[in-house]
């Protein structure tokens, strides 16, 4: 069953938009042409984004394949399908790859085994607080925040998977 979502490229240097392009047409198995724009937060580099639809899992994909270059700020989001939860990747360079399983309405969840593990690990209550704020992407959103707000107002592409 198709599901769908969005691209956020957050910000690239200019001279790595037509490798994200590449990527992303790599994924979706058609030709992919982004309108970029200057990222107002850092002038030197470029934002998009787009909405995509595809198979389930396609989200993983295309954020695996954009995490090939790590100076690129991004997110992707895959809508929940049936039987199958929502997904939302964020990469910010040096500190990786987030990926988390998201409600209905786009918030990030964690799972019952997830939780009892972070209590359990807890050494208080500041430990505790560190680790769900980490479990649930907060450093990757306060990094991204200013970006997010750059792109507001920003036209949405439009693209499917092939096949």
């Amino acid at each position: 069953m198709p599901t769908r979502g969005v691209i956020y490229v957050h910000s690239t240097p200019l001279a790595v938009s037509s490798h994200v392009e590449w990527a992303i047409a790599r994924v979706l198995g058609a030709p992919v042409r982004l309108e970029w724009s200057v990222q107002p937060v850092e002038p030197t580099a470029r934002r998009a984004q787009c909405s995509w639809t595809g198979a389930t899992g396609t989200g993983a994909e295309l954020a695996g394949a954009l995490r090939q270059w790590p100076m690129i700020r991004f997110e992707v989001t895959e809508e929940p399908s049936p039987g199958v939860d929502g997904e939302r990747f964020m990469h910010v360079p040096g500190r990786g790859l987030f990926r988390g399983s998201t409600s209905a309405n786009g918030d990030i969840v964690l799972s019952e085994d997830r939780l009892r593990s972070l209590v359990a690990s807890g050494r208080g209550y500041e430990t505790l607080a560190h680790a769900l704020e980490k479990a649930l992407g907060g450093p990757w959103d306060a990094e991204l925040e200013p970006y997010r707000h750059a792109g507001d107002g920003v036209p949405l592409t439009l693209l499917t998977r092939v096949g």
